[in-house]
């Protein structure tokens, strides 16, 4: 994998099989949220770039009978296992680089890596088990019908700043495993293990102009490649209002558009989970897995405690207890369990979010603060203690809201029927989760959730068998699982009359 962290401006615009710089020859500096200090310059492109990387995808799309759409299956497949052995073989270089570019812990990073290789594993084996087309019964001998599904086309995608690498896989793999051509646009202030993704697929032989980057800002590349005439597809996953724009900018082409938005999302914990000492204590260690995760910075966070009245200050008092001991400080660190925030911009976004929540009542159990700086915690990077936030209240902001970072809500609830209103009282629609040992109840309290995933008794876990997606404001499409590669294709009816006769319907 070739080196991203030089500090000399680099051409990370991978158009037609060349790197290249930008055209306006603007770069930016990435910084390490861990003390804010430059590490890498990456090229900064706008509107002209995303204009040559959509048309060398679409001429890589387009071409001859070696093109990327007419490759055979077989051959894909064994492309997207090539990847997958390139990322192990480079996990531990790409582990470090995803938690310098995130913030994230160097173990998340390694996690993160290895459902990368799962996912492009996943998809070079479901294509490369799948049928040729569905025969349809047209009842007559002297016809052959059959619904097949074939690549979209162009496909541009657009990736978050949290989990950069992983969110990549989510599109990239699907789209290659389809046939497509791709141009994707990664977070510009994260964008490089997706920069290293894409020397990955070019070292595994993907041909010139199908895999296609350009690193930018979305107000330019994003809003290009959304409203792009070539492009057949947009994969978009991010904030809601970036979301809308996407889906405005595409609708004049009247593209195929696929969206993951934000959430906000219950974790639904019942007294009878807390009966045991044990039962307690794992309900309590989830609690913080869903909430603290990477700062908060997930979209599937657990971020809304709602917990039965009888055993909420119990939960919550020993909740805030372990939230307090959770070691902050850089991601490479050793024995670190969190790291920093991406960006000053979201770090003042998390602090303006719990001013209004103490103003409207919201009474602080932790945190809710910046930490003293430490030796692994450098005071200019971009840390936020964790922090509880007792008798919280729907109508309060931070509860309606994604806050996007390490802020746990608590609200109560007295009755089953009570805890799947308060659950279902959001716009986003997006992950859930019950703890029970009732099984009826679990089954009729995730069975009643309006949300697109709902875990019982766990929290976080995703297999990529299953589909991705969410009601609401939290997006339309579908990510990983066979609907995931199914958002990547067009479905076309060949209906093949073997016994061809006029018809006689007209006169003349």
């Amino acid at each position: 994998m070739a080196d991203s962290t030089g500090h000399g401006a680099r051409g990370t615009i991978h158009a037609g099989g060349e790197w290249r710089e930008a055209i306006g020859g603007a770069t930016r500096e990435i910084l390490d949220p861990a003390d804010a200090a430059p590490f890498a310059v990456v090229a900064e492109g706008d509107e002209k770039d995303a204009d040559v990387a959509v048309e060398a995808a679409r001429r890589a799309f387009d071409g001859g009978e070696g093109a990327w759409p007419r490759t055979p299956v077989a051959e894909r497949a064994a492309l997207l296992r090539r990847v997958a052995d390139l990322l192990v073989r480079d996990r531990e270089e790409l582990g470090l680089l995803e938690s310098r570019d995130t913030g994230k812990t160097v173990e998340e990073g390694r996690v993160d890596v290895d459902c990368v290789a799962d996912a492009f594993r996943y998809f070079a084996d479901l294509v490369a088990a799948e049928a040729p087309g569905r025969v349809v019964d047209a009842g007559s001998p002297d016809v052959h019908s059959v619904v097949v599904h074939e690549p979209v086309g162009v496909c541009a995608l657009i990736t978050p700043w949290n989990y950069p690498l992983l969110q990549a896989s989510w599109k990239i793999a699907p789209a290659l495993a389809a046939g497509n051509t791709f141009v994707i646009k990664p977070s510009e202030i994260t964008p490089l293990t997706t920069v290293a993704l894409i020397e990955l697929l070019v070292e595994a032989g993907l041909p010139a102009g199908v895999a296609n980057i350009v690193t930018g800002p979305g107000r330019t590349v994003g809003a290009r490649l959304a409203e792009h005439p070539d492009v057949g597809l947009v994969s978009f996953t991010g904030g809601l209002v970036s979301g809308a724009k996407v889906a405005r900018a595409a609708a004049d082409t009247v593209k195929k558009v696929a969206l993951e938005l934000g959430g906000k999302n219950p974790n639904i914990v019942f007294a009878d989970a807390c009966a045991t000492d044990e039962g307690f204590d794992i309900a309590v260690d989830q609690a913080l897995n869903a909430a603290f995760l990477h700062s908060g910075q997930v979209c599937s966070a657990g971020a809304r405690l709602i917990v039965e009245e009888s055993v909420r200050d119990r939960f919550v008092t020993e909740l805030a207890r372990r939230a307090q001991k959770i070691r902050l400080g850089r991601g490479t660190a050793p024995g670190v369990e969190c790291g920093p925030l991406v960006s000053e911009q979201q770090r003042a976004r998390i602090e303006a979010y719990v001013a209004s929540a103490l103003a409207e009542g919201a009474v602080p159990r932790c945190g809710g603060k910046r930490p003293e700086p430490a030796e692994t915690r450098p005071a200019t990077g971009y840390f936020y203690e964790p922090t509880v936030l007792d008798h919280c209240t729907r109508q309060m902001k931070a509860v309606r809201e994604e806050v996007f970072g390490p802020v746990l809500t608590v609200e109560t609830f007295r009755t089953e029927q009570e805890a799947v209103a308060l659950a279902n009282d959001t716009e986003y629609g997006l992950a859930g989760a019950v703890w029970t040992t009732d099984a009826g109840r679990a089954r009729r309290v995730a069975g009643r959730l309006r949300h697109g995933t709902v875990w019982i008794n766990d929290f976080h876990p995703y297999l990529p068998q299953a589909e991705w997606g969410g009601f609401g404001k939290s997006g339309v499409g579908r990510e990983l699982g066979p609907a995931g590669l199914a958002e990547y294709r067009e479905t076309k009816h060949v209906y093949q009359n073997l016994a061809p006769r006029p018809v006689r319907w007209f006169a003349g």
